[in-house]
C-alpha cells in the first residue's frame, strides 16, 4: 500500500532500537531544505529518521527533479547504500528532521547478527518497493484529477472519510504523483467543484 506516511514500520521497537541503537546513536539535525546527501557524494551509509520528512529525489539533465520516496518518522532511506560507493539520488529534509545515520559496514554487521531482524528489515524493504510500484502506477495515469482520485482511494482509510497527510504540504504529495503544485490545485478544485 502506498500511504504519505507511514505509523512506524514493521520492526518491533525492542529489535529497532537493537538495530539502530547498536549503530546510529547519535540523532543529527536537518533544517528543512537542507542536503542530507547529494547524488554522487560517497556512501556513509543509510538513514533513520526520528522526526520529520526528508526527500529523496533525481533531477533530470533538463532540470526536471522526480521525487523517488518520502520518508517518515520510522522510515529508513538510501538502504541502497549498502552496496553502492556513491549514493544514486539526492535528500533533502522536506521539514525540520532529525535523522540517524547507520554507517554501512556496522549496519551490514548487525543484520548478519539476527536472522529475525534481518528478515523484517527485508520485509520492510520488500514493502518500499511495493509503494514504489504504486507510484509508478500513478504516474502512468495522464489525466490530474484521475491520478489524484487513485492516490486518494490508495491512502484512504478503510471508512473513506478522512485522509491522513502527516503534516506534508499539497506541494510535496505532488511532487510524489508527478503533478506539478499547480497542476495539483486545479485538479482539486475541479474534483471540489464536481
Amino acid at each position: 500500500d502506498f500511504t504519505p506516511c507511514m505509523e512506524a514500520n514493521d520492526i518491533p521497537a525492542d529489535e529497532q532500537a537493537f538495530l539502530f541503537a547498536a549503530i546510529a546513536r547519535e540523532e543529527n539535525p536537518v533544517p528543512a531544505g537542507a542536503a542530507v546527501f547529494s547524488a554522487g557524494d560517497p556512501v556513509r551509509g543509510f538513514f533513520f529518521v526520528d522526526r520529520g520528512h526528508v526527500r529523496l529525489s533525481r533531477v533530470s539533465r533538463k532540470g526536471r527533479e522526480t521525487t523517488l520516496f518520502t520518508a517518515g518518522p520510522g522510515e529508513t532511506f538510501a538502504e541502497a547504500s549498502l552496496f553502492s560507493d556513491a549514493y544514486h539520488c539526492d535528500a533533502f529534509a522536506a521539514t525540520d528532521a532529525i535523522v540517524r545515520c547507520m554507517p554501512k559496514a556496522a549496519a551490514l554487521a548487525v543484520l548478519q547478527k539476527d536472522d529475525n531482524v534481518n528478515r523484517r528489515f527485508m520485509a520492510q524493504m520488500a514493502r518500499q518497493i511495493m509503494s514504489l510500484r504504486t507510484r509508478v502506477a500513478l504516474r502512468d495515469i495522464r489525466n490530474a484529477g484521475e491520478r489524484v482520485l487513485a492516490f486518494l482511494e490508495v491512502i484512504a482509510p478503510a471508512d473513506g472519510r478522512t485522509v491522513n497527510l502527516c503534516g506534508r504540504s499539497l506541494k510535496s504529495v505532488g511532487a510524489e504523483i508527478g503533478l506539478t503544485p499547480e497542476a495539483l490545485y486545479r485538479a482539486l478544485a475541479r474534483l471540489e467543484a464536481a
